[in-house]
């Protein structure tokens, strides 16, 4: 009898709950779908004892893949998709490998110090022949990496080369020997055309169809990472490659002498016959690229900037998304980063002549820093993963993975667009119209970066942008958004906290955009309703609570923050860009700082103004952060001293 009446109960209780389902205005709580719901993370297993610390990736016209290793080794990996992947070593005995092309049954890569074709003459599956296509200089400096190579629309390859950096000023990139900071263009007769310059870590050399591409990292004279498109005699910023430009080969005629009266140097002496280093200076007078340009023609400006410590620290390399791949985003670019272990999305879009667009955050979670990307011929992506040197994101120090659709779309921005008065964003699956027209769902904010000889650069000129008017498509696909402020050569942070799905009221995935302003279209802009006026109603006077509003201040000031608003605080604050709560990464975590027994108060100062003598075990100097506002620095600090067990 108990059971039957609990069964009873049961189905009753089972009725209710689908009928209160049914019912107007009832929204079922759960969890908005995240980017692993989409997008699984597979690994290739490579045989026991093997280092592949990835310097290059490509694959196959039998979709075998070839991968190369920055300890100098090529494999082929036979059934790379499969469960058992069969790894043969093709070759080995090179020098630091940092890209890999295939074609008509030779393999061609960048070493350190040439462009070298492999070929398997007798066909015993080894390489016996390593041809030297062209050698460059080295001065033998650590951070003389060479990348490549990629092929170019008339069948030339295409190499760039770090820069070096000073004995006495450390930390000021030079170019020691010739093509240092360039671009080469390496023609298949052997001979080589200096191409451009102004790169200071060019890991992301990439085709993005017919015309070439890099990102950069942020450094000196590099406010933050971003993506260039590269034309033969430009100069991209970074001023040690302008000691070439005397050469009678020289695309570019631009001295170092023309660019130091624009952009200042700071070489202020020492007293010991040295320099200081130079530092960021919250309220010194600045210039940023855009303003350089005006000077400075020869100056290529970023498509976009990939904010640093948000979308990156240290951007690789950008592969297109072919058509049929990936579902909505067919067409559109993947950046990866090697300190995050993340990928970026990037939409872009020819606005009066110029590139650039919006990037945004697309799958992150893989086991080490991402170098090199390729497409698998099942429409899956293969990652090729090192750190060496750097502390990237991440359990492990290489490896190589693949990113596999689930063919389920995700509720995202498909694409966002400039407009003359804004921005139109179209999505992947219809939105609910009630939270897309209601203006609070949106969040404009621009800023840019100073260009100056100081490592990367905080966010700065950071302006709020009051949204003016919302239009929402009849489909729900797309809504236009009107803002006060637009700034050319700005990014502008386009947030979408607000705005819902019709399936399941989810939020988006990713609800933030960088969109990279450099031109504003014409057009005919949006016309705005007239804001109704605020009723005015009377209130009692406030009843007198100063104690209790006392207790209630003190306490809001000593508060440790949730989980969720401390996730967001170090998101924000790019916190999470050097520093994860207990591994070592490019800073140390947060619990080795909380050992420290900081007051909250120093460890804002801290943050203001890094001492790097306090942590000798950190090759890379924290920058300091003074866009922090103080409210949430000491709402960090208070977190930080909450991880200490003692």
């Amino acid at each position: 009898m108990k059971t039957l009446l609990k069964n009873k109960f049961t189905k009753i209780a089972f009725g209710l709950a689908a009928i209160i389902q049914l019912m107007p205005g009832h929204v079922e709580a759960q969890e908005s779908p995240k980017e692993e719901d989409f997008f699984k993370i597979m690994r290739v297993t490579a045989p026991e004892g093997t280092l592949l610390e990835v310097g290059g990736l490509t694959v196959l016209p039998n979709g075998d893949l070839g991968v190369a290793t920055r300890r100098g080794d090529v494999f082929i990996v036979e059934n790379p998709t499969s469960p058992r992947p069969f790894f043969r070593k093709f070759a080995s005995g090179l020098h630091e490998i940092l890209g890999l092309v295939y074609e008509d049954g030779a393999f061609y890569l960048a070493q350190r110090g040439e462009l070298t074709k492999l070929v398997d003459t007798d066909q015993d599956g080894k390489a016996d022949l390593y041809e030297t296509v062209y050698a460059w200089p080295l001065s033998a400096h650590y951070h003389e990496y060479s990348f490549g190579p990629k092929v170019g629309p008339d069948g030339s390859f295409y190499v760039s080369a770090n820069v070096a950096f000073g004995n006495q000023e450390w930390w000021r990139g030079e170019s020691r020997v010739p093509m240092r900071g360039w671009i080469m263009k390496i023609n298949r007769d052997g001979s080589m055309e200096p191409y451009a310059t102004g790169m200071r870590s060019p890991a992301g050399l990439g085709m993005l169809g017919d015309q070439l591409v890099y990102t950069e990292n942020q450094g000196d004279y590099m406010g933050s990472g971003g993506l260039w498109f590269i034309d033969k005699g430009d100069f991209t910023g970074h001023p040690a490659g302008l000691a070439w430009t005397g050469r009678e080969d020289s695309p570019l005629k631009l001295t170092v002498e023309e660019f130091n009266q624009v952009v200042d140097p700071q070489k202020v002496p020492n007293g010991n016959g040295g320099y200081l280093k130079p530092e960021n200076v919250v309220d010194a007078p600045y210039i940023t690229n855009a303003q350089a340009k005006e000077k400075l023609p020869d100056l290529k400006l970023p498509a976009i900037w990939l904010p640093h410590g948000i979308q990156g620290i240290s951007n690789s390399e950008p592969i297109l998304i072919p058509e049929g791949t990936f579902g909505p985003f067919e067409g559109q670019v993947l950046i990866g980063d090697q300190g995050q272990s993340k990928i970026m999305r990037v939409i872009l879009e020819e606005v009066n002549g110029v590139m650039q667009g919006a990037s945004i955050d697309f799958r992150s979670g893989f086991q080490s820093g991402i170098l090199r990307m390729a497409w698998a011929p099942d429409n899956s992506l293969f990652i090729g993963e090192t750190n060496r040197g750097w502390g990237s994101a991440g359990e492990a120090n290489e490896g190589l993975q693949r990113l596999v659709w689930n063919h389920n779309i995700p509720f995202e921005m498909r694409t966002v667009k400039a407009q003359p008065d804004g921005f139109l964003v179209e999505f992947t699956k219809p939105v609910d119209k009630a939270s897309a027209e209601d203006l609070t769902s949106y969040a404009v904010e621009s800023f840019t970066y100073k260009y100056h000889p100081v490592y990367g650069s905080p966010p700065v000129d950071i302006k709020e942008l009051e949204i003016l008017g919302v239009e929402v498509a009849e489909d729900g696909m797309s809504a236009r958004i009107a803002v006060d402020g637009l700034r050319p050569y700005f990014v502008h942070k386009i947030s979408l906290n607000g705005v819902r799905a019709v399936d399941g009221s989810f939020s988006l995935v990713h609800p933030d955009a960088y969109y990279t302003l450099n031109q504003i279209p014409s057009g005919s802009k949006m016309v705005i309703k007239p804001k109704p006026e605020p009723v005015k109603e009377s209130k009692p006077a406030p009843k007198v609570v100063a104690k209790a509003t006392e207790k209630v201040e003190v306490a809001a000031k000593t508060a440790i923050p949730s989980d969720a608003e401390i996730k967001t605080l170090l998101a924000k604050n790019t916190c999470t860009a050097c520093h994860t709560t207990d591994k070592k990464v490019v800073g140390p975590p947060f619990k080795q700082i909380a050992e420290r027994g900081y007051t909250p108060e120093k460890i804002v100062e801290l943050i203001y103004n890094p001492q790097p003598e306090n942590w000798p075990d950190y090759a890379t100097p924290m920058a300091p952060m003074p866009q922090v506002k103080k409210e949430d620095a000491l709402k960090i600090a208070r977190w930080i001293n909450s991880l200490n067990g003692n």
